[in-house]
């Protein structure tokens, strides 16, 4: 039984508010900006240092303090360690960590942060990617306040730095079409990517033996 979405996304296409949107429908927890804020507590620093670093590679291979370093990144900060230490590599093992044990507590949608990857062998995850033509990302980003010029340039720069994390630290291309049950284009609205989501939940449950519309088709009807 699917217990577990995954939603990777464009940058711009909408996927946020229709994650958001499919969890109160569902009844779901949603992990977005608090996977961001777990990790901050688990890390013992501010929220904004973390949401500076995620899904972005760092400028060289590996940061020169790495040197320096004796044990894990959690050991350095009890023993007086720095925000500087706060690297991508160190965040790309975290997010394995923490994205697992959320999909172990199930019935929660998990935006981004590697978890189609850390989750492609679970049965109970149904596995999303959001698109949209770059005219519709520019519609979205201008709807909710960015400037023609910053979308535009958010546009161009944010999805090639989540290219260049995920190869850099998972070694997979990005996206990687085989890891998907579903790559949705966002045009049409939210609605109709929701309807189409949750009418994919429910044909893997039907596969997997439970009763047609045991799943999705009771929400589809709210």
């Amino acid at each position: 039984m699917i217990r577990i979405i995954t939603i990777e996304r464009e940058y711009g296409s909408g996927a946020a508010a229709i994650a958001k949107k499919l969890s109160d429908q569902l009844g779901w927890t949603l992990w977005d900006r608090a996977i961001t804020c777990e990790i901050a507590r688990q890390l013992k620093c501010d929220v904004k240092s973390v949401e500076q670093r995620e899904e972005r590679p760092d400028p060289t291979f590996y940061r020169l303090v790495k040197i320096f370093m004796r044990g894990s990144y959690e050991e350095s900060l009890q023993g007086g360690g720095r925000l500087e230490l706060l690297d991508a590599e160190h965040l790309a093992q975290i997010f394995e960590n923490i994205v697992t044990g959320i999909a172990d507590r199930g019935d929660c949608i998990i935006i981004g942060r590697g978890s189609p990857w850390f989750l492609r062998n679970r049965d109970d995850t149904l596995r999303v990617f959001i698109y949209a033509p770059p005219e519709e990302k520019l519609r979205r980003l201008k709807a909710v306040g960015k400037s023609e010029r910053e979308a535009e340039d958010l546009i161009q720069s944010v999805d090639r730095e989540r290219a260049a994390f995920v190869k850099k630290y998972y070694g997979a291309n990005w996206p990687e079409r085989s890891l998907y049950h579903l790559m949705i284009n966002s045009e049409p609205g939210d609605d109709a990517v929701i309807k189409m989501i949750l009418t994919e939940m429910d044909l893997l449950n039907s596969k997997a033996g439970l009763p047609a519309g045991s799943s999705a088709s009771q929400h589809l009807s709210r």
